[in-house]
């Protein structure tokens, strides 16, 4: 009885509470929320578009659009690093052997769908305002048409083009859609109508415009293998191209100027993701991928993402100062030598007698070589030799001026993990003129071809892109153009094997490298990767257990947990179905 006259005296306070504030009580919205109506004008189309570049930025290991994981360590360029007990669910994706119930799948995943949604959102309240300014409507439209295509996109990168299609006509806050549809035609349509209605120019440089929008396309029918249909865009961006803030695209003559705060957002930058050494927003994504600490490194955490043997001793060259095309570089000698007798507080260290290309230590933290403006690299740098080797990322790694200046640090995201304000670029020149000279390549203009090579590794060869010590240069280096003697003007095969490896060495540790192995072809993939793991077996005895990856699985699969809560449509068919090689 006591308890039920407490009852009773609780259930008459609350009535009598909400009583005395009126119905009213019932629709306040809740503290830091917008409500939907104060974004239907200029400035709340402006936030909701702000918000959906947001995505970029907010994202977890498996879903940054640098793609690290699915990228870099899976096409071979680097392996998971760290050590074995830390993240361990990449483990299984190290040794090709992933799983559907994987997390990182499921990240990306989400990420896509998350950002899709941003996009519809803005879309479906700018449908709604009137009288908004032409210019601006216009831009912000091609901006978010830009910005979907781009989600999408990095989701047909990894899960193939059936996936479910969610546009702004679908209204449902949890909609249930088939990836029945090859989503390729729907993405082009939607870049189509960014490179409409998008501007030259922007009045901030970290907008798309309507050459990045035009260089995205070609890079969607460049993995659609549709080479025919991106070749002319190529050209047209390579030819007549501008930034966002209006410089002419060209190639910069230092390389570190794709990869330094102070010169984000330069001529070679097509679109870039941009961060800042605020807490929130200086690149989480690759917040692992630093040295792992101790004796002055920079980040302090974590040891992931170290390159591979297999791609540092890519880029030993011949005495003619070119690539070793028949993959010879796997032979000895290797590019660095483990002095395990010595006492030297460094035992790791660079063996001068082969000669390199300097993009190595550009791309390639190596025990004798200077690391930027920290100085030699210490042992402690690596977290595990054992389990991922002794060479370092670099690419992306912030220098110690950065971080005296307050533009990077040790400690920026959740009171440990690094980052910095160097803004990364998603498209870039480099990658462009590249995949032009694929398809002059695949079209036999075998010389036009080569000379895109050529300029790409005349910039390389620059003087301020060789590393020194004492004002002598750190490695034996060694870079030269192809001679229009050589085979590759005249044969195509070689041709496009030039081509393909001036990717590999100019792109190295930027995440490109799985998704070129599966452009090119399963068959193509799967070789490559099975040579790549031989190699690493040399090296690092995980490697032993390793899979071949089968040529037919291009792409990754489902994420299980979402095939299980999409679940079933009305005739008992799953709304999600796992592609063909993954069932």
């Amino acid at each position: 009885m006591k308890y039920k006259n407490k009852l009773y005296i609780l259930v008459i306070s609350v009535i009598v509470l909400l009583g005395s504030c009126g119905e009213d009580f019932l629709y306040k919205d809740p503290q830091g929320s917008i409500n939907h109506e104060a974004l239907k004008n200029q400035t709340g189309i402006d936030l909701l578009t702000v918000n959906a570049y947001a995505n970029l930025t907010e994202n977890g290991w498996g879903a940054t659009p640098f793609n690290w994981t699915f990228g870099g360590m899976y096409g071979g360029d680097a392996n998971k690093g760290s050590d074995a007990n830390d993240q361990s669910v990449l483990n299984e994706m190290e040794m090709y052997s992933t799983l559907p119930t994987n997390g990182y799948i499921n990240e990306k995943y989400q990420w896509v769908y998350k950002g899709a949604k941003r996009v519809n959102i803005a879309l479906q309240t700018m449908a709604e305002v009137e009288e908004l300014p032409e210019a601006f409507q216009k831009s912000r439209n091609g901006e978010l048409y830009f910005l979907r295509a781009l989600f999408y996109f990095e989701g047909i990168k990894v899960f193939g083009p059936y996936i479910p299609w969610v546009d702004e006509t679908i209204t449902d806050n949890d909609p249930k859609v088939h990836n029945d549809i090859d989503i390729y035609p729907k993405v082009i349509e939607d870049i189509d109508i960014a490179i409409r209605d998008l501007p030259a120019t922007q009045d901030s440089p970290g907008r798309a415009n309507h050459w990045a929008a035009k260089a995205l396309k070609a890079k969607i029918l460049m993995h659609k293998g549709d080479l025919a249909a991106a070749k002319p865009i190529l050209k047209d961006v390579i030819d007549n191209g501008v930034t966002s803030n209006g410089l002419k695209y060209a190639l910069e003559d230092d390389l570190s100027a794709n990869f330094e705060s102070y010169r984000d957002n330069g001529r070679e930058s097509i679109f870039a993701v941009q961060f800042s050494s605020d807490y929130n927003n200086a690149n989480s994504g690759l917040s692992l991928c630093y040295p792992h600490g101790g004796d002055g490194s920079p980040g302090g955490c974590c040891g992931f993402y170290q390159p591979s043997n297999e791609l540092a001793n890519s880029f030993k060259v011949g005495a003619d100062g070119l690539p070793l095309l028949d993959n010879s570089y796997r032979s000895v000698p290797y590019v660095t030598v483990r002095n395990i007798s010595s006492d030297e507080k460094a035992p790791i260290s660079v063996n001068n007698n082969v000669p390199v290309d300097p993009r190595l230590d550009f791309a390639v933290g190596r025990f004798g070589i200077p690391y930027k403006d920290w100085g030699l690299p210490q042992n402690n740098w690596v977290r595990d030799v054992a389990n991922g080797g002794y060479f370092l990322p670099k690419k992306h790694v912030y220098t110690k001026k950065e971080q005296d200046e307050g533009l990077a640090g040790g400690a920026l995201h959740d009171g440990w993990a690094p980052g910095s304000a160097i803004n990364l670029q998603y498209l870039s020149l480099r990658d462009m003129i590249l995949l032009y000279a694929e398809c002059l390549a695949n079209d036999n203009e075998l010389a036009a071809a080569m000379d895109l090579v050529n300029q790409i590794r005349t910039r390389a060869a620059l003087e301020v892109n060789i590393i020194k010590i004492d004002g002598a240069p750190a490695a034996n280096y060694k870079i030269e153009n192809y001679p229009s003697t050589h085979a590759a003007f005249s044969d195509k095969e070689t041709c496009i094997k030039a081509v393909r490896m001036e990717r590999k060495l100019e792109l190295a540790m930027e995440g490109q490298r799985w998704f070129d192995l599966a452009r090119w072809g399963g068959e193509y993939m799967s070789k490559e990767l099975a040579d790549y793991i031989q190699f690493e077996r040399n090296f690092l005895a995980k490697f032993a257990t390793a899979s071949t990856l089968s040529s037919a699985r291009t792409m990754f699969p489902l994420p299980e947990g979402q095939i299980q809560t999409m679940g079933e449509d009305e005739s008992g068919n799953p709304y999600l179905v796992q592609p063909a090689p993954w069932r």
